[in-house]
């Protein structure tokens, strides 16, 4: 889908992107992650070729960005920002419908559109779409620019740390939405964010950036059961919440982050066992069996239920430290 060959950019003779190598799969939730001045965002910018790079090639479904009309290339690509970006003085109708108006849609399809977006993400559209901007919370907001970036059916999502500024739970709310809607609408999504957690919990494979180069390319298992050298043990460690070293599957029964529905599973895990090896298995599959004391008790751990936990408790934690 998007395939990176030996790409470079530099600036004056500093290369800040140096000898990008990849493939990112059709359908495929990428995440881009790195501690700051990686590299990350400038990776991501040139997709959209809002940053042009300098040496080497980015091609998506074979074809070199640079043979793309801009115009084209841009429309069959949304891009959701940390700054949301949306016009205040308009409507979210207004806001949605930008560029499906350049395109010239017809009345109806736009409407239609409006009501499908607004309900993907549980807003009532009868209630938010002739709100004006101001008037909305900043989640709101921000699922708006989520869906703007969606309204003309792209094949392509660019996601720049969309969520960093937000609350603990209103980012964990909003991570489970974009899940839901790349899940169901199967678009490739390329993700940026220096919050291994977010990581771990979004993306079908990560790739660890520093001083501009791939340091590892992997799914969230492979990477935190085999990382590849002392930078990506060193990131993991920083990057993960210390109480997780310090929590146990136990704890999520004991605040009722668990389900007592009839889901099949094929991951096992025990009540004793740390919450990071619960976090790895979740990134391979939705829920787990969780094995307790009560051989009769049926004990399911979903991957939402997971997200609940830990937003809750980076909440907490925040919370402390004010």
């Amino acid at each position: 889908m998007i395939k990176f060959e030996k790409v470079y950019k530099r600036y004056d003779d500093k290369a800040v992107v140096s000898d990008f190598t990849l493939d990112i799969k059709e359908g495929e939730f990428f995440v881009l992650i790195g501690p700051s001045g990686s590299g990350k965002t400038t990776t991501l910018k040139m997709i959209n070729q809002l940053i042009d790079l300098s040496e080497g090639y980015i091609r998506i479904q074979g074809k070199p960005i640079s043979d793309f009309d801009l115009q084209e290339l841009r429309w069959n690509i949304g891009y959701v920002l940390q700054q949301i970006a949306l016009f205040p003085n308009m409507t979210v109708e207004e806001n949605i419908l930008i560029v499906p108006e350049m395109k010239k849609w017809t009345k109806e399809d736009m409407e239609n559109r409006v009501v499908e977006l607004l309900e993907s993400v549980n807003m009532d559209p009868d209630k938010y779409r002739h709100r004006h901007i101001s008037e909305l919370s900043g989640g709101e907001q921000q699922r708006i620019g989520v869906i703007r970036a969606l309204t003309a059916d792209p094949d392509i999502i660019l996601m720049d740390e969309p969520f960093s500024a937000l609350d603990p739970i209103t980012r964990n709310n909003l991570q489970k939405d974009v899940l839901k809607l790349q899940q169901k609408l199967k678009k490739t999504v390329v993700f940026v964010t220096h919050d291994m957690q977010e990581a771990i919990s979004l993306g079908d494979r990560i790739c660890l950036m520093n001083n501009g180069k791939i340091e590892q390319v992997g799914t969230a298992d492979e990477i935190l059961k085999n990382p590849a050298n002392d930078f990506v043990r060193q990131f993991l460690q920083t990057g993960l919440p210390h109480y997780q070293e310090k929590k146990i599957v136990q704890h999520l029964i004991e605040e009722n982050y668990y389900s007592t529905e009839d889901i099949v599973t094929t991951g096992i895990i025990s009540a004793s066992d740390p919450v990071n090896d619960l976090i790895i298995l979740l990134s391979k599959q939705d829920a787990v069996h969780v094995e307790t004391s009560n051989k009769h008790a049926k004990i399911i751990i979903t991957k939402n239920n997971l997200l609940d936990f830990l937003a809750s408790e980076a909440a907490s934690s925040k919370e402390v430290e004010a």
